[in-house]
C-alpha cells in the first residue's frame, strides 16, 4: 500500500495485490476482499472508492473508479477511471467497464465483454464499432491519461507517456516499510 489509502475493518488484501494512491485517495469498505495480484489505484480527480462486501478477483484492476457495495469483479476484470459499478453488479472474467461508464445496480457484464456508456451497455469484444461509437463520447484519453486526443498518434503517445512518466515518478523517493 502506498499513499492516501484507508482500509476499513475485516478487509483482506492477498499476496501480490497493489493498493496505491497516485494523487488520488483509495477507500476500501468493510469485509472487502482484494485477491492476488489485483491493482487498486486512486488517481487525481478519480479516487478509488470500493464499497462494503466487495470481492475483487485475482489480476483484476480498479483504476480510479467507484465500486458500490456487494459487487463482484471476477479474475482479470478491468475497471477504468471514472467508471461506476453499481450495487450488486457483476463483472465476470476478463470483463471491461470503460472510462466514465456507469454499470447500473444489479447488472452483469458477461465473460470477456466490454461495458461502455451511461448507463453502460455490454458488447461482445469483437464489436469494435459499437464500443467505439459510445466510447468516443466518454473522453477515454483525457480521463485516463489527462491529455487531449490527437489525430497524430505520435504526438498523442508523446503526451500520454510524458504524463505517465510524471505520474509514476511520484513515488520515486518512497521508502519500503518492512514488517
Amino acid at each position: 500500500m502506498c499513499g492516501d489509502v484507508q482500509i476499513a475493518d475485516d478487509v483482506r488484501i492477498l499476496f501480490g495485490a497493489v493498493v496505491t494512491s497516485d494523487r488520488g485517495p483509495v477507500r476500501i469498505g468493510t469485509s472487502t476482499i482484494v485477491m492476488e495480484n489485483a491493482l487498486i489505484r486512486g488517481r487525481k480527480n478519480h479516487p478509488a472508492d470500493i464499497g462494503n462486501h466487495v470481492l475483487i478477483g485475482p489480476h483484476a484492476h480498479v483504476n480510479g473508479a467507484t465500486v458500490e457495495d456487494f459487487a463482484f469483479l471476477a479474475t482479470g476484470t478491468s475497471i477504468f477511471p471514472g467508471a461506476r459499478i453499481g450495487t450488486r453488479a457483476e463483472v465476470r472474467i476478463n470483463g471491461v467497464v470503460h472510462s466514465n461508464s456507469h454499470l447500473p445496480p444489479g447488472s452483469t457484464v458477461p465473460i470477456g465483454w466490454v461495458a461502455v456508456g451511461r448507463p453502460a451497455r455490454s458488447f461482445p469484444p469483437n464489436d469494435h464499432d459499437g464500443i467505439s461509437a459510445i466510447q468516443q463520447t466518454l473522453d477515454f484519453v483525457g480521463t485516463t491519461y489527462g491529455v487531449s486526443p490527437s489525430d497524430d498518434i505520435a504526438e498523442e503517445m508523446r503526451q500520454i507517456t510524458g504524463h505517465c512518466v510524471e505520474l509514476f515518478g511520484t513515488h520515486r523517493a518512497d521508502i519500503p516499510i518492512r514488517t
